[in-house]
């Protein structure tokens, strides 16, 4: 188990630092510069090139990026927030999409697994025909028109929750942000988990059981959802990543000050801050990759195959 926990670890390792140098070299090679052009003068802008050490080779650049990573520390922002460490304002902004995230989680989650439940048990009935009804539309309504339609029905209509977020009121203003992020979650995990679970109940050991007298709840527990329920950790760690990475569109129209806005703000701000760019997307790279290794951990530990496959490979 050590030697396998070690493989993936190094290959997580490997696969970061390739994602890192790609995204180093892809925002080094962008045309146009990551100051507030309309703001500087071109003197002031080779003064600036020459600071940040902008006008090394790529390679030497990458080098030194990799030392203050290592340290550490993502630098300071070209444009954002007037040249301010990276670290802090991330830190911050990273918490606030987290804390969002886990609402969004925890609702995605346990939702979706009800409502695939209820489908697969009911299948080829009314139920599962409205459940899965439900998940199209939770796939193909985008998360955005859902928040709109939320605030406008209760923060509007039915004023019981507030327009934006508000921190000092954080579960209150937090619900409706993060139902509409979850939305695409319930969608996704109902629909595999009626699916893996209609397999499961048409499987020969399930029918077996129903012979010997085993029935309802407890069929389900004992013999459905623990075979079931594994392929949709699959799927439910992508999501993870991307619930708790925050939302761009929703962070931005309900005032979260987390990571999606932030990407948003470097972006389309007074001049593009590459730094931040750059930061964000190894962020998020990390945050998958890791999510994903202990994914394969879990995987290893559940089913032991899965090592002798990966040792046999």
């Amino acid at each position: 188990m050590a030697k396998y926990i070690a493989k993936r670890l190094l290959m997580s390792i490997l696969t970061l630092l390739v994602i890192v140098f790609v995204l180093f070299v892809l925002i080094r090679i962008m045309p146009g510069d990551p100051f507030p052009v309309e703001r500087m003068s071109a003197e002031m802008i080779l003064q600036k090139r020459e600071e940040l050490g902008l006008n090394k080779p790529i390679l030497v650049q990458f080098v030194d990026y990799m030392s203050m990573l290592l340290s550490g520390s993502f630098g300071n922002g070209t444009s954002l927030y007037n040249g301010a460490p990276i670290k802090p304002i991330l830190a911050t902004c990273l918490w606030n999409s987290f804390k969002v995230g886990v609402l969004s989680i925890l609702f995605g989650t346990f939702v979706g697994l009800g409502i695939g439940i209820v489908a697969a048990l009911n299948r080829g009935k009314f139920l599962d025909g409205f459940c899965t009804l439900v998940s199209i539309l939770g796939v193909c309504i985008p998360s955005y028109v859902s928040m709109i339609f939320l605030q406008y029905f209760f923060a509007y209509k039915i004023p019981l929750f507030p327009y934006f977020f508000d921190p000092a009121n954080f579960f209150g203003s937090a619900i409706m942000p993060a139902l509409s992020l979850s939305l695409f979650a319930v969608s996704t995990i109902a629909r595999f988990t009626r699916n893996e679970m209609v397999e499961v109940l048409n499987s020969d050991y399930v029918k077996l059981a129903e012979a010997k007298g085993l029935y309802g709840f407890e069929l389900v527990r004992r013999h459905v959802l623990r075979n079931a329920l594994i392929p949709v950790v699959t799927v439910i760690a992508p999501l993870v990543v991307d619930l708790l990475t925050g939302a761009m569109v929703i962070e931005k129209i309900y005032g979260i000050n987390g990571v999606g806005k932030l990407m948003v703000d470097a972006i389309a701000g007074q001049g593009v801050d590459y730094n931040y760019v750059l930061a964000l997307g190894i962020v998020f790279s990390a945050l998958y990759i890791g999510v994903m290794l202990v994914l394969d951990i879990l995987y290893g530990i559940i089913d032991p195959r899965i090592r002798l496959t990966t040792k046999e490979g």
